[in-house]
C-alpha cells in the first residue's frame, strides 16, 4: 500500500494516527537538527519533519520533485499555517522510500510566478502538468465535461460517436488528409466537424443526439484557437426550430458557468442581434457586451467637410463619455494603434471640454452644424472624446471595431466578472471571396431565409440563412443553424456557390442520397468546449485548459509531432514525397 491518505485530506481530528502518504516533494528545508518537507499530490500538501539521525541522511539526498514514500505519525503543528487546508498539523516520519528519483537540474522552477518561455513548458509538459493552477485546470475541464454529458442526458439527448476517419467536406477550413493503404491513391479526412453524420441521424429517426466530438481543421492557431484539433459539445434535434436551439443553449450554458464560476452570469433569454446590425454597433460579429461603447454612421455628417481624408470615405465615430480627461499621449498612442495594428491610415480625434467646446485633434473642421448634430443625434456631451475612423465601408468597420476593443482595454471600461450572452442571427447566407466569386458565408448546409424562392429570385448577397452564433465576452463560443433538409433547395444553394449537381452527389452523396428518404425538418448548434472551459477558468489562452497542445506553429514538442516517417510506412500507404 503506497497511502492511507491523500495528502490533502488530513486534518487535525487525525493527530495522532499513523499514515502512509505518498507524493512529490515540493521544497526539503534542512534546519540542521531537524529537516522539513512539503510533500505535494494533487490534493494538497502535507509537512512532513523527519528528526531521526537516520533518516535525515537519506533526506538531505532528496531532491526536488522526486517522488517519495512515508509512514509516520500525524501530530499537531505548534506554528500552524492558516494558508493551507493541512496547517493544523504535520507528520513525523518513520519511513522515506524513493518511490522515484528527479534529476538536480529541473529545466524550469515549477509553482513558481517565474516567465517560462511557452516552448520549454510544452516540451516539459508532464512537468509543467504539476503547476498547481495548470493542474487545476485539467481537473476543472473533466468537472465541465461530466456536467455538459449530465445536463444533455437530463435534456433527453442520446450520445452517438461519428467516424473520425470520414469524407473531406468543405466546411471553412483546410483537411487533414489520411492515406488509404487498401485503396491506393484515396484518402480519408478527419472531420471538421461531424456536420452531414448528425444530420444522417436526424434522417435516422433519432430525435435528439449530442456527443462531445473531436474536430480537426488546418487553420492557423490564436490564444483563443488550439490549431489542429478541438472539441465541441455537438447537438442536433429533429423537428426542431431555431427558438428550439435557442432554448437548449439557454439552459445548457448558464448553467454549466454558474456551477463552476462566482461570476455574474447573464440568464436567458440572451440579447438578440442581426449579424448587420452587430457589425454596424460593433464592427466584428464577435461583441463584447462588457464594452459599453458604440460605433455610429456619421457619413452623412461629412458630406461637405474641407478635411480631406474624409472626402468620399465611410465615416465611423466611437464617442468616449468622460474621454476629454486623457492627455496627447493618449490620443498620439491610439493613432500609432491604429495605423500599426488595423492597417488603418489614420485616427482623428477631438474632445469636448468642461465648457462644450471642442479642442485637439480636427477640431477645427468639426462645424456648428455638425457639432450641434453630435450632440442631438448622437449624443456627444461635454467631456467627451470622439474617435472619428474613415475607409471604404467593410474595412471602416473593421477597423472601428478593433478601435473600439482597444479603448475598452486601454480605458479600463470592461466590466469586470461578468459572463455576457448574446446570439448573432441572421447570417448573410453567402459572401463575395477574394476572387470575387460567391462564396458560403457560414456554414453550407444552412436553409436560407425564403426557402427557394428567395434562392431562385433574390440577389444571392441579399439572402439571410437560419444561422446563428452564441458569443460571449467576445468570444465566438457556439455556431449552428436550421438545417437545409430539402433536396431541391440544397441543389440550388450549392449551385449558387459554384457547385454542379454532379459534384454534389459526389461530395455529399450520403446526405444527398439521405434527403429522398423523409428528411425531417432538424437544426443543431456546437459550443466549443476548449473555448467555454478557457472562459470559465478565466485564462486568456486556450493551451492553458489542453493537458497536451500544440505551439504556436502547430507543433507538439512533447511528442515531437509531426515528424518524418520511414520509406516503408509511405511506400504501405502509395505516398511518394517530392520536398522540391
Amino acid at each position: 500500500m503506497y497511502r492511507t491518505k491523500r495528502l490533502g485530506e488530513l486534518r487535525i481530528e487525525n493527530v495522532g494516527e499513523e499514515v502512509e502518504l505518498s507524493g512529490w516533494i515540493q521544497k526539503n528545508r534542512n534546519l540542521g537538527g531537524m529537516i522539513f518537507i512539503d510533500l505535494r499530490d494533487e490534493t494538497g500538501i502535507t509537512q512532513i519533519v523527519v528528526n531521526n539521525e537516520k533518516l535525515q541522511e537519506k533526506a538531505k539526498e532528496l531532491t526536488t520533485e522526486s517522488c517519495i514514500h512515508i509512514v509516520g505519525n500525524v501530530v499537531e503543528r505548534t506554528s500552524k499555517n492558516p494558508k493551507i487546508a493541512t496547517g493544523d498539523i504535520e507528520v513525523i516520519a518513520s519511513e522515506i522510500e524513493v518511490l522515484g528519483k528527479c534529476k538536480n537540474m529541473l529545466p524550469f522552477e515549477i509553482n513558481t510566478e517565474q516567465d517560462v518561455r511557452e516552448d520549454l513548458r510544452l516540451e516539459y509538459r508532464f512537468l509543467d502538468l504539476r503547476n498547481e493552477k495548470l493542474h487545476n485546470n485539467i481537473l476543472l475541464r473533466s468537472k465541465i465535461l461530466k456536467a455538459l454529458r449530465d445536463k444533455m442526458d437530463e435534456l433527453g439527448f442520446t450520445e452517438i460517436q461519428t467516424p473520425i476517419l470520414a469524407n473531406s467536406s468543405p466546411e471553412g477550413a483546410r483537411d487533414y488528409l489520411v492515406p488509404s493503404r487498401l485503396n491506393p491513391g484515396e484518402f480519408y479526412a478527419l472531420p471538421q466537424a461531424p456536420q452531414q453524420f448528425k444530420q444522417l441521424l436526424m434522417v435516422s429517426g433519432f430525435d435528439r443526439y449530442f456527443q462531445i466530438a473531436p474536430c480537426f481543421r488546418d487553420e492557423d492557431p490564436r490564444a483563443d484557437r488550439a490549431p489542429g484539433e478541438f472539441y465541441q459539445l455537438d447537438f442536433e434535434m429533429s423537428f426542431a426550430t431555431q427558438e428550439d436551439v435557442f432554448k437548449v443553449l439557454e439552459d445548457v450554458v448558464p448553467y454549466v458557468f454558474k456551477k463552476f464560476t462566482d461570476w455574474k452570469v447573464d440568464e436567458g433569454p440572451f440579447v438578440r442581434l442581426p449579424y448587420r446590425e452587430a457589425m454596424e454597433k460593433y464592427g466584428i460579429d464577435k461583441p463584447d457586451l462588457r464594452n459599453p461603447l458604440i460605433i455610429q454612421d456619421v457619413t452623412e455628417l461629412f458630406k461637405d467637410t474641407d478635411f480631406n481624408a474624409f472626402k468620399d470615405k465611410t465615416i465611423k465615430a466611437i464617442i468616449v463619455p468622460n474621454g476629454a480627461e486623457q492627455g496627447r499621449k493618449f490620443f498620439d498612442k491610439m493613432i500609432d494603434f491604429a495605423v500599426q495594428e488595423c492597417e488603418a491610415k489614420g485616427l482623428a480625434w477631438t474632445k469636448i471640454n468642461s465648457e462644450n467646446v471642442y479642442e485637439g485633434g480636427i477640431a477645427k473642421f468639426i462645424t456648428d452644424d455638425i457639432k450641434s448634430e453630435l450632440f442631438e443625434k448622437f449624443g456627444a456631451k461635454e467631456n467627451a472624446s470622439i474617435f472619428f475612423i474613415a475607409d471604404e465601408f467593410e474595412k471602416a468597420q473593421k477597423i472601428a471595431g478593433l478601435v473600439r476593443i482597444e479603448l475598452g482595454k486601454r480605458l479600463d471600461l470592461i466590466e469586470k466578472n461578468v459572463y455576457k450572452f448574446c446570439f448573432i442571427v441572421d447570417f448573410p447566407m453567402y459572401e463575395l471571396s477574394d476572387e470575387g466569386t460567391i462564396d458560403f458565408s457560414h456554414n453550407p448546409f444552412s436553409m436560407p431565409q425564403g426557402g427557394l424562392e428567395a434562392l431562385e429570385n433574390s440577389n444571392p448577397l441579399d439572402i439571410l440563412a437560419y444561422q446563428y452564433d452564441l458569443v460571449c465576452n467576445g468570444y465566438e463560443m457556439a455556431s449552428g443553424a436550421v438545417r437545409n433538409h430539402n433536396p431541391e433547395i440544397m441543389i440550388k444553394a450549392f449551385e449558387i456557390a459554384g457547385y454542379e449537381e454532379d459534384e454534389i452527389k459526389n461530395r455529399f452523396g450520403a446526405l444527398y442520397n439521405a434527403f429522398q428518404y423523409g428528411t425531417p425538418p432538424h437544426a443543431g448548434a456546437a459550443p466549443g468546449v476548449d473555448r467555454m472551459i478557457m472562459l470559465i477558468a478565466d485564462s486568456q489562452n486556450i493551451r492553458e485548459i489542453i493537458a497536451f497542445p500544440k505551439n504556436k506553429r502547430a507543433r507538439d514538442l512533447l511528442m515531437s509531432a509531426p515528424s518524418q516517417v520511414s520509406e516503408q510506412q509511405l511506400k504501405d500507404v502509395h505516398i511518394k514525397l517530392d520536398l522540391k
